[in-house]
């Protein structure tokens, strides 16, 4: 296992990074350092307690999509690949190939949820694996018996997946601005936990947001309302 641990500027210098606490920085730095050689660590409650990080600290890293998580307890650095280059001879494969066989690598060699099937046990229910950014598949949504619906736990998007999503509506959304003011307060929408994030874009599209901010003489913008005035609408 190689012992030496490197770390991106384009990652560790972004406005979404610094914008953190210096204690979740800090975690982030921890977990990096002693994760496996594919970027997997078993345990993040345990670094997390060493350091006297706060459990915000880790759902921070969560939110923005620094690490990944999993059903198991096991997480991933998202973005391991562009911090580190390890040569093949001296690579250790990481045991948790379950986990691993979840994710994929995207164009900029960052982690990403994989595609995946679930497999039908017993004609009643189905066995799927941690979905991390994905809407999760119906239960029983091919047998004859209706089954019970589980509640869906919303997921906040990554902000591909909202700018994928603007551009499909061809809206005037700044999909950044989206994507930071709702990661600062937790994806909430007023007092309530966001359930559509779709929904909130769409909200922003109707208001005219980014429009109305941008007018005023010689480009100077003159409207400083907050965006909880659009989280009422919601």
């Amino acid at each position: 296992m190689a012992e030496r641990r490197m770390f991106a500027k384009t990652i560790i210098d972004s406005d979404a990074f610094l914008d953190m606490p210096l204690s979740t920085q800090a975690l982030y730095f921890h977990l990096s350092m002693r994760a496996d050689d594919e970027g997997f660590v078993n345990n993040p409650k345990k670094i997390q307690r060493m350091i006297g990080a706060s459990d915000d600290d880790c759902k921070l890293l969560m939110a923005k999509r620094f690490i990944l998580t999993f059903e198991s307890g096991v997480i991933v650095i998202k973005h391991w690949y562009i911090h580190n280059y390890i040569q093949k001879d001296r690579c250790k494969e990481t045991l948790y190939q379950e986990e691993k066989s979840t994710l994929a690598l995207d164009d900029k060699k960052a982690y990403t949820a994989a595609v995946k099937v679930p497999c039908i046990q017993n004609g009643y229910k189905t066995d799927t694996q941690y979905s991390i950014g994905k809407d999760r598949l119906e239960i029983g949504k091919d047998n004859d018996i209706e089954q019970p619906k589980a509640k869906k736990r919303f997921i906040p998007p990554t902000l591909d997946e909202v700018k994928q999503y603007c551009a499909e509506r061809k809206n005037n959304v700044d999909a950044e601005r989206f994507y930071n003011y709702y990661t600062s307060n937790g994806w909430h929408v007023g007092k309530n936990k966001m359930k559509d994030w779709k929904a909130a874009v769409r909200t922003w599209e109707r208001s005219g947001y980014n429009q109305t901010a941008k007018r005023g003489a010689n480009g100077v913008q003159i409207d400083n309302r907050q965006t909880d005035e659009l989280d009422g609408i919601l």
